[in-house]
């Protein structure tokens, strides 16, 4: 059975603040409230250097490849503690070890993300080409292909027409000379 994730509401940080300003411990709050210590210890720190402005959810950034190597060399190099990097830098526990695992397992490469959204799929009508950029092959296929519908509309308009006059005939009246 999975553990169902908690979402910590800026009350609720706030609370979480308010209890260890009151003496609780961080395993205590840890253990009754279900949040991470390490996220924990970081907004604690964010709070006591910014104020109750510093638990409120920041939008996700975009870090380029460069900026994650460096959070990455921080903290497998410098072995910097994760709440620090956490705060120089301003990315997630959960990002930095995601972005470790992904270099780990793929290198550079692997920290470049998949481009969003669905793959373009090659379907539809191709482009068309002016006359003068076609070759003398793509001109001749392209008006035989022409030819071909034009006279499959021509055959189409003409069984419509005799299949009208058949009607027109089987009820008595003459059909018409347009």
């Amino acid at each position: 059975m999975s553990k169902k994730r908690n979402k910590h509401t800026y009350e609720n940080r706030l609370k979480y603040m308010k209890m260890l300003e009151a003496g609780y411990s961080p395993t205590y709050i840890h253990v009754h409230y279900g949040i991470n210590g390490g996220l924990l210890r970081y907004l604690w720190e964010r709070y006591q250097a910014e104020g109750s402005s510093a638990l409120v959810k920041k939008r996700k950034s975009h870090f380029t490849v460069e900026e994650k190597l460096e959070v990455i060399a921080d903290y497998e190099e410098k072995h910097l503690p994760l709440s620090d990097i956490m705060l120089n830098r301003g990315v997630s526990e959960s990002a930095i070890r995601s972005w470790r695992k992904q270099y780990v397992s793929g290198g550079k490469e692997a920290l470049l993300g998949k481009p969003l959204g669905r793959p373009r799929k090659d379907m539809g009508r191709p482009k068309k080409k002016k006359p003068e950029e076609m070759t003398e092959l793509e001109r001749l296929r392209y008006e035989n292909e022409y030819l071909r519908a034009e006279n499959a509309l021509l055959k189409k308009v003409k069984a419509l027409v005799e299949e009208r006059e058949a009607r027109l005939k089987g009820t008595g009246r003459k059909p018409s000379k347009d």
